[in-house]
């Protein structure tokens, strides 16, 4: 699909459970960070289910229902997996394993090399700066430079009710 004249394409950004705990849980010590980020933040939010259930499991049970709320209405696109992908998570998670790493962020790694999406939102540091793609690619962790907007259609917004 081209882009029109003068447009610059939507931004594209895979996002981790911790990010997405932070933002929802007030009393997280990363929630300022990932706050100002995420409010400056134009694009389409991209995440997978293992990270979805990995944030519910996390996020103080009274959030949960709100968390899934803002999801329910496109707050972030949840990407399947195909029964495929099982196979390539599997052989990620086995080069990885002396971290370990877990199913969310293998299924964050498979979206990164489907999508050719390489600039993710996370806490984790240390395990994204060492995970690569197939290709040899490192993913761009956008906490690690300044969270600035970029053009786009879309605006991310807490729900309300938010501090």
């Amino acid at each position: 699909m081209a882009q029109a004249a003068g447009r610059e394409p939507m931004r594209r950004l895979l996002i981790d459970t911790g990010p997405l705990v932070a933002w929802f849980d007030a009393d997280d010590g990363h929630h300022e960070e990932v706050k100002r980020c995420l409010g400056a933040f134009k694009g389409e939010l991209l995440s997978t289910w293992p990270v979805l259930t990995e944030t519910c499991h996390l996020l103080p049970e009274p959030t949960v229902p709100t968390f899934m709320q803002w999801v329910a209405r496109g707050g972030l696109t949840i990407v399947e997996l195909p029964p495929s992908a099982a196979q390539a998570l599997a052989d990620r998670m086995g080069r990885y394993a002396d971290l370990p790493m877990d199913l969310a962020d293998a299924s964050l790694i498979w979206l990164a090399e489907s999508l050719g999406v390489l600039d993710v939102l996370t806490l984790d540091r240390r395990d994204f700066g060492i995970y690569r793609t197939a290709r040899g690619k490192a993913l761009r962790n956008v906490l690690d430079a300044p969270c600035a907007p970029v053009a786009a259609t879309r605006t991310r917004r807490r729900p309300s009710g938010k501090r």
